[in-house]
């Protein structure tokens, strides 16, 4: 029997069309020539979940995701069909939740609880709502841009007002002001050199200074030694003997100084006793009378002698008239 062409092309086009159907089903994860195990979940929140996305347990991939319905109409709930690939045991207190890497798609991930008794195919696993890493991720990065935002528009506010406040003159003192803060550092730098500066020929004094204590550290040691022998004398000696004689003879001065300054005893009456005084002064007066008479009287005995020594056979001469004040002693004459 010949085929004609039109059947060899429709005959072609149904394989293609078999082909085709086959391989979409066998790339979202549906097993061809045996029964595929089936779980349901239910999810409040599904992100980004899609179809065909991995369901992991413990990082190991055991299904994929076949479908994704709302459970009603106020889409409270998404029923997520799972078929798994592989043979495994899940136990029915096991928790399924929805994670997701940094980079790539969000995927089913299983935790495995510990009962004995195992989900059987077409049973419905529990679920929690859990954002994954990069939810968390975010929420601990939101509040962080949310303050980064706030800073930038404080610092866009700050640098409009320091551009409004740093008008041509202030920048011109700005620049004189770095020009001179350069100008200090290299005088800094030239004081700081180790071998012309300042500080340099400081540090050098210094080493002079240290270097002759090292050398003179015996004579300052033996000056040390006489120090504590002296200080070691006086606190052996009795100062204290010492201070109670001197203070014994400060009381005494006192005393005696107001033995003085009393009307008794003989010092006393002198020095307060007007009458006494008046007397002395007046007994002195009269010496002083009596010392100039007898002056007058001796130099009228050398001026004038044989006025009062005579011895003449013929008469006397003229004798001159009697002293009334003494004569000076630079030009006294005798006569003869």
């Amino acid at each position: 029997m010949k085929l004609t062409n039109e059947t060899k092309v429709g005959l072609l086009a149904i394989v293609s069309i078999v082909v085709l159907v086959l391989g979409f089903n066998f790339l979202k994860g549906k097993s061809l020539f045996s029964k595929t195990p089936v779980l349901f979940a239910e999810f409040s929140n599904i992100g980004t979940l899609e179809k065909s996305n991995q369901v992991k347990i413990n990082g190991l991939p055991v299904g994929t995701v076949y479908t994704m319905v709302p459970k009603d109409m106020e889409v409270n709930k998404i029923i997520v069909e799972i078929h798994l690939s592989r043979e495994v045991n899940i136990p029915k207190n096991s928790v399924a939740f929805i994670d997701g890497p940094l980079v790539g798609g969000a995927f089913i991930n299983i935790t495995k609880g510990d009962a004995n008794v195992y989900l059987a195919s077409g049973d419905t696993i529990s679920t929690k709502l859990d954002q994954g890493l990069i939810s968390d991720i975010k929420a601990q990065i939101t509040p962080t841009i949310t303050r980064v935002n706030e800073t930038l528009d404080s610092l866009k506010l700050t640098i409009g007002a320091m551009n409004d406040i740093f008008d041509p003159n202030t920048k011109n003192n700005m620049r004189s002001l770095i020009a001179n803060l350069a100008i200090s550092s290299g005088h800094l730098q030239q004081m700081l050199n180790v071998q012309s500066g300042m500080l340099g020929k400081s540090l050098s004094n210094m080493n002079s200074i240290t270097g002759n204590l090292a050398a003179n550290n015996d004579a300052i040691t033996s000056s040390i030694r006489n120090v504590e022998v002296t200080t070691s004398k006086l606190a052996n000696s009795n100062i204290d003997g010492t201070v109670a004689a001197m203070q014994a003879t400060i009381n005494e001065l006192k005393n005696t100084i107001s033995s003085f300054n009393s009307s008794k005893g003989t010092l006393g009456l002198l020095m307060n006793d007007r009458g006494i005084y008046d007397r002395l002064d007046n007994m002195t007066n009269r010496l002083n009378t009596v010392a100039l008479s007898a002056e007058i009287l001796f130099d009228d005995i050398r001026v004038h002698p044989k006025r009062y020594v005579n011895i003449s056979v013929f008469g006397g001469k003229n004798k001159g008239e009697p002293l009334t004040s003494p004569v000076a002693k630079d030009t006294l004459v005798v006569k003869q």
